[in-house]
């Protein structure tokens, strides 16, 4: 027999291919259901005694030691909110309306996770993102326009108020926010993201919302740091402001 030949129809290549067949499918089953450790199961349309979980099914319960020294379980139980919103239609898997607000009903552009209610850290345990009055050693470039003391001029080309302070990321060292004092006196933050700056005429323009529509900015808990789920709700405000701001917005380009 040829060199490396098991038998007259099996050879060492043959098993080496046929063993790596069988681990990458074993691989590819374990990564599938280590994916599942979040977001599952589903909710059902139909009952809400129906697992919806596809398969595999989901892995049993693991804990995860985090290093502040917290531990966690996933799969773990949903964090339920209340949805303002119904569907268009009665067939299952109809698309939800909102009721309410819906740049805050947390559906279509304005849905945001449940994410965990404490801020992101740092590795020294610091939250991550703050304003630069708490990151003292931070400062803008000397050939960077500096936003504080712009003012922010919305989607309709009003003035909806100035801004007083920068949000930075001290792991990524860049800006997340704005902080803008509005009419009434409230600060609000302003996702650095959904800004464009007109250093000519001072002015932080946002095309996402209106003026008026800044008093609905979803507020934050503390001043000098920000949580995932603030964050969330805050970026969700935001983008769907794209859609839901003007009534114009709703309706086809053509």
């Amino acid at each position: 027999m040829p060199t490396g030949a098991i038998t007259q129809y099996i050879d060492v290549a043959q098993i080496v291919l046929y063993a790596f067949w069988v681990f990458f499918a074993c691989l590819v089953y374990y990564l599938r259901r280590e994916d599942k450790r979040e977001g599952y199961p589903l909710e059902s349309d139909r009952s809400a005694s129906v697992t919806v979980q596809g398969w595999p099914a989901m892995p049993s319960p693991k804990t995860f030691l985090l290093r502040d020294g917290t531990t966690r379980v996933v799969p773990r139980a949903s964090v339920h909110r209340e949805i303002a919103a119904e569907p268009i239609a009665g067939w299952p898997g109809a698309p939800l309306e909102p009721t309410g607000n819906p740049m805050t009903d947390g559906v279509g552009p304005a849905a945001y996770a449940m994410r965990e209610d404490v801020p992101d850290t740092t590795l020294d345990g610091l939250p991550k993102i703050v304003p630069m009055r708490v990151a003292s050693d931070f400062h803008v470039g000397p050939g960077d326009p500096d936003p504080r003391g712009m003012t922010v001029v919305a989607a309709d080309g009003a003035a909806a108020g100035v801004v007083k302070e920068i949000w930075v990321d001290r792991t990524e060292v860049l800006i997340r926010y704005l902080e803008v004092e509005i009419a009434s006196g409230r600060r609000v933050l302003l996702p650095y993201n959904f800004t464009t700056f007109d250093v000519p005429r001072n002015e932080v323009r946002v095309a996402s919302i209106l003026a008026t529509q800044f008093a609905g900015v979803p507020p934050i808990a503390k001043t000098e740091s920000i949580t995932f789920r603030e964050e969330d709700r805050i970026t969700a405000y935001f983008a769907s402001g794209h859609l839901y701001a003007t009534p114009s917005r709703l309706g086809p380009l053509v």
